[in-house]
């Protein structure tokens, strides 16, 4: 049986079975080595995990774990988290890019993105990440992002390069006023994840002109400084919660750029999931 994760800041989707079509689904919270202790994540492994395994964490035979903040320097956290409790399996962590890699491209050459809270991009040659360009994060990069979206869809709303109805409707939606959304950003924790919040609110707000062209600007501004820089002739795939509900604009942005767009998934457990269970044969 093999046991693949997918884990992100808030959540661990895990997933495991003895074939890709009959499997099993659950959920931890998120595992990330960057910000956690291996006490910590052992905590998670041990409290949240192995109680919904239950007798199938005996038959596992090799793990697979993909995660942001899987770093070379703190990886070892999360395989010797896992290694203490199990112990004769085999264990590979990695980074959350490169399962994004092989859940888009599988086996075959491909530009893989991640969209979601944070963005990351690379280039992947069918087995290994080649080229990958830095995303440095919500303040000084994370084109076409969550927190991305929202941090410039705030700003432009409150310095009046938006119509003012969209102003007032996010005031309204967000509960507060200009100061109290200043007193969030700078003065509270997770200032990336409240202002990927906003994304819903844009989408909503997706047809209107003012916002369409705002989407395709952000958008426009992740393919130049990142995808780019890769190549144009490969095609550019997409994961995560952006992707999935912004595909219309990424591909016209995407199309505006001379790029030639792949797959968009939602989440890469499933692919992941494909791509370990065929990599056996």
């Amino acid at each position: 049986m093999i046991l693949i994760a997918d884990s992100g800041a808030t959540k661990t989707d895990w997933c495991y079975g003895a074939s890709r079509f009959n499997h099993t689904h659950i959920q931890t919270e998120g595992i990330n080595p960057f910000h956690q202790t291996e006490a910590y994540i052992r905590r998670v492994i041990g409290e949240q995990l192995l109680p919904q395994l239950g007798e199938a964490s005996h038959a596992c035979t090799c793990i697979y774990f993909y995660g942001a903040g899987c770093l070379p320097s703190v990886a070892s956290r999360v395989s010797e988290a896992l290694q203490h409790f199990f112990p004769e399996v085999p264990i590979e962590v990695e980074s959350d890019l490169l399962g994004a890699a092989r859940a888009l491209c599988q086996h075959r050459a491909g530009i893989a993105c991640i969209l979601g809270t944070g963005s990351n991009s690379c280039l992947y040659d069918g087995t290994r990440i080649e080229q990958h360009i830095p995303p440095l994060g919500y303040i000084l990069g994370d084109e076409g992002s969550g927190a991305y979206l929202g941090k410039h869809f705030v700003a432009d709303c409150l310095k009046g390069q938006l119509p003012a109805h969209l102003r007032n409707a996010l005031l309204k939606e967000l509960n507060t006023d200009a100061a109290g959304i200043i007193e969030r950003i700078y003065r509270q924790p997770q200032a990336n994840r409240f202002l990927a919040s906003i994304a819903p609110f844009i989408h909503q707000h997706r047809k209107e002109e003012e916002v369409h062209a705002f989407l395709l600007h952000s958008f426009d501004e992740f393919f130049r400084r990142n995808v780019l820089l890769y190549s144009r002739h490969l095609p550019v795939s997409f994961t995560g919660s952006v992707a999935w509900h912004f595909r219309t604009e990424i591909e016209e942005s995407a199309r505006s750029c001379g790029l030639c767009t792949g797959i968009f998934l939602q989440s890469p457990i499933e692919k992941l999931v494909e791509y370990h269970h065929l990599n056996r044969l």
